[in-house]
């Protein structure tokens, strides 16, 4: 039987302000096992990133809790939070977030250094070469098309080996072409690393490749769809 990577239960996040409180999220529950592949959609202002970033562990939930790998990321501190990140998580935004002055091979090996380890080279150089950026290692990013620094960043993700990779807007910022070479490179990727994926998007494509789509709505979890019916959530 495989086994939960991150559980959520009755996960709500409650924002407040000088003249109200605002529900961001209302009573979320998923279940997401190892391998999986997890697409979350809804409209804008539906609690999408919101809800990633809870379940990632970079906010906090107003009530409920998240397991994640069987931690209860509710009763951690945010250094105990940033451990389980370092150690099991890999992050891919719709902004890159690569370092303007580093290579794209020194971009790749910045999670080594972070994490305080020596930079693996050959490793890195490999993940390049996986999506197809063998010839650009020493660029910059100035250097590279959004398509280039954004298969950089899916390196990037991969190269501390995660358990669990997120995903926000991956091809939010590409045009159609480049935006499907990076859907086949993910999921290429995911398959060689045996990595569970989740990912916010508004890409159809992107998401019908995934074996659920969670649809969010004004805060709430209203469907939760598998590979076969997922293509008609998103349309």
């Amino acid at each position: 039987m495989t086994k939960s990577v991150i559980c959520a239960k009755s996960l709500t996040k409650i924002v407040s302000t000088k003249q109200e409180h605002l529900t961001i999220l209302k009573d979320v529950n998923l279940d997401i096992k190892e391998g999986e592949s997890v697409a979350i959609v809804g409209a804008s202002g539906a609690g999408k990133s919101t809800l990633m970033t809870l379940l990632a562990g970079l906010d906090t939930a107003s009530e409920g809790d998240v397991a994640l790998l069987g931690h209860s990321l509710t009763n951690m501190d945010d250094e105990a939070r940033a451990k389980i990140r370092s150690d099991y998580i890999g992050f891919v935004f719709q902004s890159f977030l690569l370092i303007p002055s580093l290579s794209a091979l020194e971009n790749v090996t910045l999670p080594c250094l972070l994490r305080g380890e020596a930079e693996d080279k050959l490793r890195a150089k490999g993940l390049l070469e996986s999506v197809g950026l063998e010839h650009r290692l020493d660029h910059v990013p100035s250097q590279l098309s959004g398509g280039e620094q954004q298969r950089v960043a899916l390196a990037r993700a991969f190269m501390l080996r995660p358990r669990i990779l997120f995903a926000d807007e991956p091809t939010g910022n590409l045009d159609q072409h480049t935006a499907q070479n990076i859907i086949e490179q993910l999921f290429s990727l995911n398959k060689q690393h045996g990595t569970t994926l989740i990912m916010v998007t508004h890409d159809s494509a992107l998401a019908s490749r995934c074996d659920r789509t969670f649809t969010m709505q004004a805060g709430s979890l209203v469907s939760d769809s598998t590979l076969q019916t997922s293509t008609d959530e998103v349309r």
